[in-house]
């Protein structure tokens, strides 16, 4: 149960927690307040607020965030274009996320949910008192409306929603969602993620383009001040219909929220500790090894914080696209995976900072490791013939290298490889043994702050007669190459939750994978991960998903699809010390911005 992180640069369902699964107690849910696929829910109907906020967390202020590139659109469900940073600020979703309960959606829009016992639909009551900005009643003809929509223009929704097969209205204030299949337990919960849209503004107006007129939303915000490609406001509705409801008790505390945006990561990190902006995500190791020995730190006026959740830390990878023909070969892969000298590159770029992935679902419970056994195995069993023999004899370990950024044991490795797969060293260049043609990769890159890993990289390929060039390209050149797959490799994430389900068909799904857009990257086309990720969706209870989800990660592994990078323990902040968080912080999610606040302000 994963949102598209790609929608916005930061939004709504990126700071929503991610949760465990488990089944449904066997028996229809009539009018509950909430779902939980374990059944029980920690808060009972009517509760005050979430545990984790801060009640009495004062109102006021702009926090200020930076954005690096640029924007072109404020509709972040399209394709096309580049939206700007937070826009799915000013939309509510059916229900939201509790983010210290695992798996576990509370109303939003919603007043209710039911749904049968066979999970073959699901039933939502909207509150009556919902509004758009206009004033307007959210109807479940905008319900039906936005699902349809973000269906028919979004790959991504195309695939998330695949098994809705009809929406209607089925009472003043009621719309359910009929399934194609039955026993899918966590099809409620990802239409409670729906983001409702108005449908009468929308009509007479073209949906699947750019555009830079405001649209029109439920949420706690609202779109302000917008400067094309330089920064948008979000003002926070004063009137917002559910500024009351409880799970917004503590929530949505800032008086606006700033993008900023930055064409080079470094002014942003510059203008952070200037003060221009509030808080900071760091993503690179070095910066938070060695940026921050600044006098504003030591004076305990900037804050670093060290965030851990108990969520799957995912995949980040180097990606080899499989639609062109060089890189079809899973022993190409496996090379280029022998020819990444990670623990040079930790110890020399990152401080030693993170550890290597070695799962589509590390850090967690669902990541496979040694031999498959039991239910997993059972799993597997039936697609021996089509899986490489390793599946069932090896336990998967990335290669280890000496450290020296020159193992010769690893290239010879990776060399031995190349020649099975037809190539060969000729003058110093890895040709193919048939055509001659020399074995190139252009690597595509749109943040600067990584062309020293990449570089680190070529210079190890180089040693294997690989041609590499880097290819540094604008946001939206960027973007528009990925969605169209015109790139050789690229450095791609894969955020997993610790309950995989839907989004799966669009990370590895045959669908996706051809269709612009998707988060197939690689273009994977595989009938035993087709095969494995209904095993997924469609898994009875806890233990049956667990093993699903490590024959998956045992198959995506041993295939090579990517060459895995790193992880860290704990997500990295850095904050001027008026801006707070609630502490602890909840057990599945840091809760910025929605729950920070400012310091400074004053209660309205």
């Amino acid at each position: 149960m994963s949102f598209r992180k790609t929608v916005t640069a930061l939004t709504g369902a990126s700071l929503m927690a991610l949760a465990l699964h488990s089944p449904l107690q066997a028996a229809d849910v009539t009018g509950a307040h909430a779902l939980s696929l374990f059944g029980t829910v920690k808060y009972e109907k009517g509760f005050p607020h979430f545990d984790y906020v801060n009640a009495d967390a004062p109102k006021g202020g702009k926090l200020r965030y930076a954005a690096i590139g640029t924007f072109d659109t404020l509709n972040p469900f399209v394709v096309k274009g580049r939206p700007a940073a937070g826009v799915t600020f000013i939309y509510d979703t059916l229900m939201t996320t509790a983010m210290d309960e695992a798996s576990t959606e509370y109303g939003l829009l919603a007043e209710s949910v039911s749904h049968p016992e066979d999970f073959s639909s699901v039933t939502f009551k909207l509150r009556e008192e919902a509004r758009f900005h206009d004033g307007e009643p959210v109807k479940p003809e905008d319900v039906i409306w936005s699902l349809e929509t973000l269906k028919k223009y979004n790959p991504f929704f195309t695939s998330y929603y695949k098994d809705v097969e009809k929406a209607e209205k089925t009472g003043p204030h009621e719309v359910t969602f009929t399934f194609s299949q039955t026993g899918n337990r966590e099809l409620p919960l990802i239409m409670g993620q729906l983001y409702v849209m108005p449908k009468h503004y929308w009509e007479g107006r073209e949906f699947n383009t750019t555009t830079l007129e405001a649209p029109l939303g439920s949420g706690p915000y609202k779109i302000g001040n917008v400067k094309p490609g330089q920064s948008i406001t979000y003002e926070r509705v004063a009137e917002y219909w559910g500024k009351d409801v409880n799970v917004n008790v503590g929530a949505n505390n800032f008086s606006a929220v700033e993008f900023i945006y930055f064409g080079d990561p470094t002014v942003a990190l510059e203008a952070f500790k200037a003060g221009n902006v509030d808080v900071r995500i760091e993503n690179s190791a070095r910066n938070w090894a060695t940026a921050y020995d600044i006098p504003a730190v030591k004076q305990g006026k900037i804050v670093l914080d060290e965030i851990a959740t108990e969520n799957s830390s995912g995949m980040q990878a180097f990606v080899f696209n499989l639609r062109r023909e060089k890189f079809q070969d899973p022993r190409v892969r496996e090379a280029l995976n022998y020819a990444f000298d990670f623990k040079w590159m930790n110890r020399t770029l990152f401080y030693d900072q993170y550890t290597r992935t070695d799962s589509f679902f590390d850090n967690s419970e669902l990541a496979s490791s040694g031999l498959p056994e039991g239910r997993e195995l059972e799993l597997l069993e039936p697609f021996r013939d089509q899986l490489p023999e390793e599946v069932f004899t090896q336990a998967y370990k990335n290669p280890e290298s000496d450290g020296s950024g020159t193992d010769r044991q690893n290239l010879r490795k990776a060399l031995e490889l190349f020649k099975a797969a037809g190539w060969e060293v000729q003058d110093g260049k890895l040709v193919n043994a048939e055509t001659g043609q020399p074995f190139e990769i252009e690597f595509l890159l749109v943040d600067p702050a990584f062309e020293r890993v990449m570089q680190a990289y070529l210079r190890t390929l180089e040693r294997l007669g690989i041609t590499g060039t880097i290819r540094p390209v604008d946001t939206p050149q960027y973007q528009n190459r990925v969605d169209n797959y015109e790139f050789d490799a690229i450095t791609a994430s894969f955020p997993q939750s610790l309950s995989p389900g839907n989004e799966q068909r669009d990370f590895w799904g045959c669908a996706s994978g051809q269709n612009p857009g998707g988060r197939n990257l690689m273009g994977i086309c595989n009938p035993v991960v087709e095969a494995l990720i209904e095993k997924v969706i469609y898994a009875e209870d806890r233990e049956e998903l667990v093993a699903a989800t490590r024959a998956l990660d045992r198959v995506l592994l041993w295939n090579r699809y990517v060459v895995p990078q790193w992880h860290a323990a704990a997500d990295r902040y850095a904050r001027w010390s008026y801006i707070k968080h609630p502490e602890p912080t909840p057990a599945y999610a840091s809760g910025f911005p929605t729950i920070w606040w400012d310091a400074r302000a004053g209660k309205e």
